[in-house]
């Protein structure tokens, strides 16, 4: 629900405490642990500081901050070297320790690099010949990434997603691996530019990713690819790749499967691959801001909530490292149970300062208090009803 303005707060603080004196309790929102909201790592912004103009006025702003988990695994890059008149910036979310995304954060940009011919590629704006490019990259990194999990000598079993802007002075491309997301705004109207690679959901895309890995021999348990990993695109993740059968015996002796299930499967191909979409974006004199992060952020806040956030930050202060930090903050003081990693560049098209703030909608905000008190009396009632 979008904030409220502080009159109708008040409001709806005072009908909710007159409920709750009545008998009827509303659910607790969860609030992250102050331990937790104070954790936070640096982000790492080579070549491109965000209180320093970059290319064509892009200003940058990057943080990663751990949530209630027992391990900051996100790490973000952001670097304007070696691409011509382009700037790299990836946003990397791992998962089973570090290992793969310490490797990636530098690799895969150099992998990136070498493909893209030092952004001469980028430069000619041809998709085939860059989204071809980029797969190589991508599978050149992935590649030497399971031969550095497979030497090693303590069983490795990390991986990591990979979503990286390309971004020039009229032009934008994505390559996305995993459920990291992208969001351009555009006149203060989000624009989703990538869509989550996971083994669940009705949508197009996880539609796509169950069909490729039951195709390949697996199979997905509440949501999860062999009832272990959530999302279907990835770097590293031996098991799933150069060591499936050792997975699926692993899985026998484990009790997770039978013996007679086991036998019975046949894997076709690599059940999580680092193969990237690959997307092109024009950046026309509307575009005001893109927006990258982990799913720490979109899995608790809508893309229209964050890109609202973003520009009134901006109105405010006109600096995008605080926006991003604020926003950071903001999802987990909403109750994200994610680390949330984000990467924002402010175009340098906008006039922020003379920006008006935007404003929540008076008969809407209305409309939503009304609403909420309407499902606050329904509680009351069947509470009513259950205790005659």
């Amino acid at each position: 629900m979008a904030l409220l303005r502080p009159q109708l707060q008040k409001f709806l603080s005072t009908k909710l405490q007159t409920c709750t004196s009545s008998g009827f309790k509303p659910t607790k929102k969860y609030t992250c642990p102050k331990k937790a909201r104070t954790r936070c790592c640096s982000a790492i912004a080579i070549d491109a500081p965000s209180s320093v103009t970059g290319l064509s006025g892009v200003r940058w702003g990057s943080t990663t901050r751990q949530g209630p988990r027992e391990e900051m695994e996100d790490d973000v890059v952001v670097r304007s070297d070696g691409l011509g008149g382009f700037s790299f910036a990836a946003v990397f979310d791992g998962h089973g320790g570090l290992s793969s995304v310490k490797f990636l954060r530098d690799e895969l940009y150099k992998e990136c690099v070498a493909a893209l011919q030092g952004g001469l590629l980028l430069s000619g704006k041809d998709l085939k010949t860059i989204t071809e490019a980029l797969q190589e990259a991508f599978a050149k990194a992935d590649m030497k990434l399971l031969n550095r999990l497979e030497i090693s000598e303590e069983e490795d079993e990390s991986g990591s997603t990979a979503t990286v802007m390309f971004l020039g002075n009229d032009m934008l491309f994505i390559a996305h691996v995993g459920d990291s997301c992208v969001v351009l705004s555009r006149s203060g109207k989000p624009e989703v530019l990538s869509n989550p690679h996971r083994p669940y959901g009705s949508n197009k895309a996880s539609l796509q990713e169950i069909k490729r890995v039951r195709d390949a021999g697996g199979w997905i348990n509440n949501g999860r690819i062999c009832g272990d990993i959530a999302v279907a695109r990835a770097f590293g993740d031996m098991r799933f790749k150069t060591k499936k059968n050792e997975m699926l015996n692993k899985g026998v002796v484990e009790g997770r499967w039978s013996e007679k299930f086991a036998s019975r499967v046949e894997f076709k191909a690599d059940l999580v691959i680092a193969s990237p979409d690959i997307f092109q974006e024009a950046l026309g004199s509307d575009a005001e801001f893109a927006l990258l992060a982990s799913d720490g952020l979109w899995d608790y806040m809508r893309s229209s909530d964050a890109v609202t956030f973003v520009r009134n930050q901006l109105r405010q202060h006109g600096d995008v490292q605080l926006a991003c930090e604020a926003l950071a903050q903001a999802v987990l003081d909403q109750g994200s149970q994610d680390n949330v990693s984000i990467i924002i560049a402010d175009l340098g098209r906008t006039d922020w300062q003379n920006l008006p703030l935007q404003q929540q909608n008076f008969v809407y905000e209305l409309g939503q208090a009304f609403a909420t008190l309407g499902i606050v009396s329904v509680g009351i009632w069947m509470s009513a009803q259950l205790s005659l």
